[in-house]
């Protein structure tokens, strides 16, 4: 195979949303701070949205991005949750992945925490190849050639073969 044409996992996001509450948001740090180690990151409105008491500066949730060994040995526990099956629409039609974790206590080694009590997260993956570097470097961007993206069925056939997970069709 092209050595120009493997693909690899760029990062690996796990995200919480809180909203306006600011409790959830406190369990939903320790959360992925119990899953990875790594102190998570607030993220931060920048919308008004009355509805959802939502306004600019009010922190809504919190993230963690891990790459390399560590986002691939977090990547098999997590689809370990979900049972090593994922549905088409996790995929989009830029190879990226993305699922959520109902209840985190369904993810191995990961106890039960009362001060947590049942809360989920989401998980997104960035697929990459080699030569991606083009669209994101300072000097002369370009554009990937539409042969080199990644496309659904490459992102599926990657996790199928790299994690050894079952596609399964939506009923």
């Amino acid at each position: 195979m092209n050595a120009m044409k493997q693909i690899r996992i760029e990062k690996l996001t796990l995200n919480f949303g809180a909203g306006a509450n600011q409790d959830n948001l406190k369990k939903g740090m320790k959360l992925l701070k119990n899953l990875t180690g790594i102190e998570p990151i607030k993220t931060i409105s920048d919308k008004r949205i009355p509805s959802w008491s939502v306004r600019p500066g009010l922190p809504v949730g919190c993230k963690i991005t891990l790459r390399g060994q560590k986002a691939n040995d977090l990547l098999i526990r997590l689809l370990k949750a979900k049972e090593n099956k994922l549905l088409p629409n996790h995929f989009d039609d830029r190879g990226n992945v993305s699922f959520g974790i109902h209840e985190y206590i369904d993810v191995p080694d990961l106890t039960y925490d009362t001060s947590i009590g049942i809360i989920g997260f989401q998980v997104s993956i960035t697929l990459k190849r080699p030569g991606f570097r083009i669209k994101e470097r300072k000097k002369l961007k370009r554009k990937i050639g539409k042969s080199h993206l990644i496309t659904q069925k490459d992102s599926i056939d990657f996790f199928k073969n790299t994690f050894k997970i079952s596609v399964e069709e939506e009923q």
